[in-house]
Order: C-alpha cells, then sequence, then structure tokens
C-alpha cells in the first residue's frame, strides 16, 4: 500500500541507540538502589518517555528518582552517543528512496528534541529531518502507549490517520499506533515477533522496508 506519510519511531528505527541507552540506564537505576538488569530495561522501558521510567520506580518501591535524575541519564547517553553511535543499518537507503519517490516521512520519538538532535548529527541523519520533521513526546500530554504523539505528528504533517503508517520496534510504540488508526510495521530486530502484537507486517532488516512500503 502506498501512503501518504511514513512516521518513524527514532531510537532503535533510524539510529541504533536503544543497546546504549538501555545498558546506561540500567546501571544508573541499580547504582541509585534500583537493581536493574539490561534485558529489563528492555523490557520496561524500551520506547517510553521518561516519565514511564520514573512512574514505575515509584510504583514498585515507593521513593521517587532524584530531582536530577533526568539531567544526569541524558550526559550519559549524550556522551555514549558522541562516541559511539551509528544509524540502523540500511536507514538511510530507505529515507533515499522514500525522499527519491516523494513520499513524506517524518519522526515521533518518545525521546526529548535535543536527544533526536544529539543522535542524528552523530549519525548524519540530519540531513533528513528539519524542525518541521520532529515530533517528541514533548510536545504532547502523554508518551506512548498513548497515541497522542503519532495523531499529533499527524496532524502537523497535514495527514489523517489512516493513511498514514509507523515504524517501530517496541510493544509501546506499536500499541500507540494500533490506538491511532494508523498502520503499523514491526521491526523485530531486538524485539521478538511475538511481542510486537498488532503490528500489521513485520519485518527484520531495513532493507525489507523499503519493499514493504510501495
Amino acid at each position: 500500500m502506498r501512503y501518504d506519510l511514513v512516521i518513524f519511531d527514532n531510537d532503535g528505527v533510524l539510529v541504533d541507540s536503544e543497546p546504549l541507552s538501555n545498558r546506561l540506564l540500567a546501571g544508573y537505576l541499580t547504582e541509585l538502589g534500583h537493581p536493574t538488569s539490561y534485558e529489563e530495561s528492555l523490557r520496561d522501558y524500551m520506547g517510553a518517555a521518561m516519565h514511564r521510567v520514573h512512574d514505575l520506580v515509584q510504583e514498585r518501591t515507593g521513593p521517587r528518582l532524584p530531582e536530577d535524575f533526568d539531567d544526569v541519564f541524558h550526559g550519559r547517553v549524550f556522551a555514549a552517543f558522541e562516541r559511539e553511535l551509528e544509524p540502523v543499518a540500511g536507514a538511510v537507503d530507505v529515507l533515499e528512496k522514500l525522499a527519491a519517490d516523494g513520499v513524506p516521512f517524518c519522526v515521533a520519538s518518545s525521546g526529548s528534541h535535543e536527544r533526536i538532535r544529539v543522535g542524528h548529527r552523530k549519525t548524519g541523519l540530519e540531513r533528513w529531518f528539519d524542525d518541521r520533521r520532529i515530533f517528541s513526546s514533548q510536545d504532547v500530554g502523554r508518551g506512548k502507549p498513548a497515541p497522542d504523539l503519532f495523531l499529533y505528528a499527524a496532524e502537523r504533517m497535514g495527514v489523517v490517520p489512516a493513511r498514514c503508517v509507523v515504524i517501530e520496534d517496541s510493544p509501546l510504540g506499536v500499541q500507540a499506533a494500533v490506538s491511532a488508526g494508523m498502520d503499523v510495521y514491526g521491526f523485530t530486530a531486538m524485539t521478538s515477533a511475538e511481542r510486537l502484537v498488532g503490528a500489521s507486517q513485520l519485518f527484520s532488516d531495513m532493507g525489507e522496508l523499503a519493499d514493504l512500503l510501495v
């Protein structure tokens, strides 16, 4: 199906940031007395906005995380991005094909605008995404799995939800896209197909995505 708008998640779909950020998140939570493994971080927080980390930790343990938690965590993440971050293999090829075919696209991420920009600068993806094509959970009241972010992106891009497809790699993101009334293609490079319930299509390699979008 030819869509009027392709909405990309960012972390794990365009930039290979999930292993880096979840290792750091698990380590920092453990450091603060909330033992968390890398696998648990992926399971509980992959694809989520930062408020989910605060909410789950408080729900499970009682005390809230320190007020500077986000600043300290993002400082560590951005430093790691500058050292190690790479684009997801094949992502540039997909963006080039969409641009050549005249298919509109944007990014809608649970991450902050700053996180998106830092990652795009390091990986060279900034050439594809100006400010009009970047949407963050900061722009809406609720992050994924609520549909607000995807609906906001579609509205700003001037496309009705039924004509959008979302490219996602997390269960929370798939749930948000389905709730928004959009098709969603689930990227299974890091998440098993069984966890991406509701995805319209599944693919494991970015090289497959261009063919799915024709």
